[in-house]
């Protein structure tokens, strides 16, 4: 079977790519390598996507899922690992040999929070581990949490945590920031956030929930009684299989702009895998719907 639509990606991006798809009676097939739903499933509560004061994002990535099988969408759990274009099709490989063509294909792989490594991380991630101050930082209200990071972006996590947390340590590998100046200088304003320089974690504390971290600075080791972690050491997308049809940045990422195009014809990009300043959910979905209608303008021209 050729589909109109192929989506590589089951996350908020190709789930909304997918029901987009189907309403405008296009048939379509999601691959994705692991959950359903995407990242937001690790999160325990959602509470700036609109329409909801407060969901899970494992029941709102099933609900994504949902929306779209009911549309019409076929999925498959599978890993792409290459794309094949021959004319007007393209033929998506798997890591279990099996192949899927298209008309067209929307790329929706998103991009991963790069993580520390250590012992017992991945387990807590959602009960202490956090890669998003904007869509976790509102749990931690007057708690102590820590940053880990050196640019910008742990820069602001940083910022928006002392907003709202009773303490922020700000832990860097190096004795220098990566960021910006004048976002270094409004942190040192702030009486509850304190530098934890040429200092790394080397452990992670709690059972079912963080209850600290241990941070090595030199030859001294000391503990942090923390309740919320937020690793801000960059995003890493996984797009090197689809180098071929897409033009990447020195950082990986699809160079797409908000309408999803890509140098090749009938291939598009959404999500958290497109060069952009804002990933977020939101963001996410709106890329999904515009990779959709551009796909579907492309097959009916």
């Amino acid at each position: 079977m050729i589909y109109d639509i192929v989506i590589i990606g089951g996350g908020p991006a190709g789930l909304t790519a997918a029901t987009y798809g189907c309403r405008a009676g296009k048939s379509v097939l999601v691959l994705e390598k692991e959950t359903f739903g995407g990242q937001i499933t690790w999160s325990p509560k959602v509470e700036n996507f609109p329409g909801f004061v407060s969901i899970s994002g494992a029941e709102l990535g099933d609900r994504f899922m949902e929306q779209a099988m009911e549309q019409g969408a076929g999925v498959e759990l599978e890993e792409a690992v290459s794309v094949r274009a021959e004319g007007d099709v393209k033929t998506v490989r798997c890591v279990s040999g099996a192949e899927f063509r298209g008309r067209s294909l929307i790329i929706a792989a998103g991009a991963k929070p790069r993580m520390l490594g250590i012992e017992r991380e991945a387990e807590l991630v959602g009960s202490g581990v956090c890669y998003c101050a904007v869509c976790d930082g509102a749990f931690y209200k007057g708690k102590a949490v820590a940053v880990n990071g050196g640019g910008n972006s742990a820069l602001q996590d940083a910022l928006l945590l002392s907003e709202k947390c009773s303490k922020v340590y700000l832990i860097h590998r190096r004795d220098s920031f990566r960021g910006e100046a004048k976002l270094v200088e409004a942190l040192r304003q702030r009486e509850n956030l304190e530098f934890i320089m040429n200092s790394s974690i080397t452990a992670i504390l709690g059972e079912d929930e963080l209850r600290g971290i241990v941070v090595k600075t030199g030859e001294e080791s000391r503990e942090l009684p923390v309740e919320g972690l937020f690793v801000a050491i960059g995003h890493a997308p996984d797009l090197g299989a689809f180098g071929p049809l897409i033009e990447l940045d020195g950082s990986g990422y699809a160079v797409s702009g908000e309408d999803c195009l890509t140098r090749s014809p009938g291939v598009f990009v959404a999500g958290d895998c497109r060069r952009k300043t804002v990933r977020q959910l939101t963001t996410a979905v709106a890329d999904g719907s515009a990779a959709a209608l551009a796909a579907c303008a492309w097959l009916d021209r």
